[in-house]
């Protein structure tokens, strides 16, 4: 059974750091890439963040280039994402997902909350 299940979101100011966790289990990871967007309210899901599991590989949206950090931890089966100088605009819920390296996003976690206050 696929899960990936997120924590670590929260509330924080503008200016602060919070680290999100996406502990995966069910697939095999060395196929696949994991990723994380965001939804805030009445906005579409847009992309953030992606990683290759086997190599490492990365991706970021402009908007958080510079700002956030993807990695992973092969041992734990757990994808970060790092958010530094968060501004409100950051403020969404955060879902991890996971697609096929010639698929789509098929994966996808309940989401975590993230506020950031001016």
């Amino acid at each position: 059974q696929v899960q990936l299940v997120e924590s670590g979101g929260g509330l924080v100011q503008a200016g602060g750091s919070l680290r999100l966790s996406c502990a995966a289990s069910g697939f095999t990871f060395s196929n696949y890439v994991m990723g994380w967007f965001r939804q805030a309210p009445g906005k579409e899901r847009e992309f953030v963040a992606s990683i290759s599991w086997s190599r490492g590989n990365t991706n970021y949206a402009d908007s958080v280039k510079g700002r956030f950090t993807i990695s992973k931890d092969n041992a734990e089966n757990t994808v970060y994402l790092q958010m530094n100088s968060l501004k409100p605009e950051d403020t969404a819920v955060y879902y991890c997902a996971a697609r096929a390296y010639a698929g789509i996003w098929s994966k996808w976690g309940q989401g975590t909350q993230v506020t950031v206050s001016s």
